[in-house]
């Protein structure tokens, strides 16, 4: 089978790939580190790249340290529905919130950080987790005449199909890279994240069909 050959018209979206994320990090995604040398050999294969990151002020309503007795991976009832509780991650301005020393960004065309707000989470890449404040993420990738999008990224279960689910919600293509994301998987979320991206009619691929 020929390599899938990205066009004119998609753009590679690398959704996370920070230092907390990393082993070692606040809030580790197992294996993270090794989707970072993969997304720079992705780049090669796209003429845009857009990256996102995690952008948390200080006590941010997300972090079990803002909810006094609650512990992470608790989940608590915020006004806009289910919110899990994390440690402490992705502080601005802070080196955890900074991107693998190693991920090539010379490429990328933008740069999107999200969860700024304090009293709101932010995973996918288009809306805070009220599922309707926008990032203007949408707005840009359709200006710029893209109709497809390729996502890579951490984590596979949270920001990542989170991210996919509302590209197709506002009419992109989706394709996911499977072997270019890492999951938390908590409490059988991977498989979770993994029919819903389905459901929401994205494909799912590997870097080997792009002729990685």
């Amino acid at each position: 089978m020929d390599p899938l050959r990205p066009t004119a018209d998609d753009c590679l979206v690398l959704v996370d790939l920070q230092l907390d994320f990393m082993p070692g990090g606040a809030l580790a995604v197992p294996d993270g580190d090794a989707v970072v040398p993969l997304a720079n050999r992705l780049q090669t294969r796209f003429d845009h790249v857009v990256a996102t990151q995690d952008w948390h002020p200080p006590g941010h309503s997300s972090f079990a340290s803002a909810h006094p007795g609650r512990a992470p991976f608790e989940s608590v009832e915020a006004p806009y529905g289910p919110q899990t509780l994390w440690p402490d991650h992705c502080v601005q301005e802070t080196p955890g919130a900074a991107f693998h020393g190693a991920l090539a960004l010379d490429r990328a065309e933008l740069i999107l950080r999200k969860g700024f707000r304090p009293e709101i989470d932010s995973y996918s890449a288009f809306y805070e987790n009220d599922r309707r404040t926008p990032t203007g993420l949408a707005g840009h990738l359709r200006e710029r005449g893209f109709r497809r999008l390729f996502f890579a990224g951490l984590a596979t279960d949270f920001c990542v199909r989170w991210s996919v689910e509302d590209a197709r919600r506002e009419g992109f293509e989706a394709v996911w890279i499977a072997d270019a994301c890492r999951a938390i998987d908590l409490d059988g979320s991977l498989d979770a994240a993994t029919n819903a991206m389905a459901d929401a009619g994205a494909r799912r691929i590997e870097s080997a069909d792009l002729g990685l």
